[in-house]
């Protein structure tokens, strides 16, 4: 199983008044991991849009918070590649705090050409992520 893990450091700007992570930012640090994880592999977001001509369109986003991220948290954002399917591919993730769980999440994808029709999950793509 393909797995990454990228450390971030929650910022100022990602906090409320208390010093606590804003709910939505979960979802950009699973980006940031899910990225890192293609980075990883060989590939990239903008290889596969210039190069094959795909995007990766999200279709579904979750999380299920836990407990709170706080400023100047350090974060390990784990992500796994889950179902791969014709069209389709989804990650999970696990955002921890040291041994602490904060939160779980998953998102699932589209490979779409430019008209956001469905396509194909290339092969290299594929074999990367086995």
């Amino acid at each position: 199983m393909i797995a990454h893990i990228t450390n971030l450091r929650v910022r100022y700007k990602e906090t409320d008044q208390m010093g606590v992570a804003y709910y939505s930012n979960y979802l950009v640090w699973f980006e940031v991991a899910r990225t890192e994880l293609l980075r990883d592999t060989g590939h990239t977001y903008s290889e596969l849009e210039k190069s094959q001509g795909l995007w990766l369109m999200v279709v579904e986003a979750n999380c299920k918070y836990k407990m709170s991220a706080k400023y100047d948290d350090i974060l390990d954002i784990y992500c796994t590649v889950g179902e791969i399917g014709n069209t389709s591919m989804s990650f999970n993730y696990i955002v921890k705090r040291g041994p602490d769980i904060l939160a779980e999440g998953m998102t699932s994808h589209v490979f779409t050409d430019k008209l956001a029709r469905p396509k194909r999950v290339p092969s290299i793509i594929r074999e990367a992520l086995k």
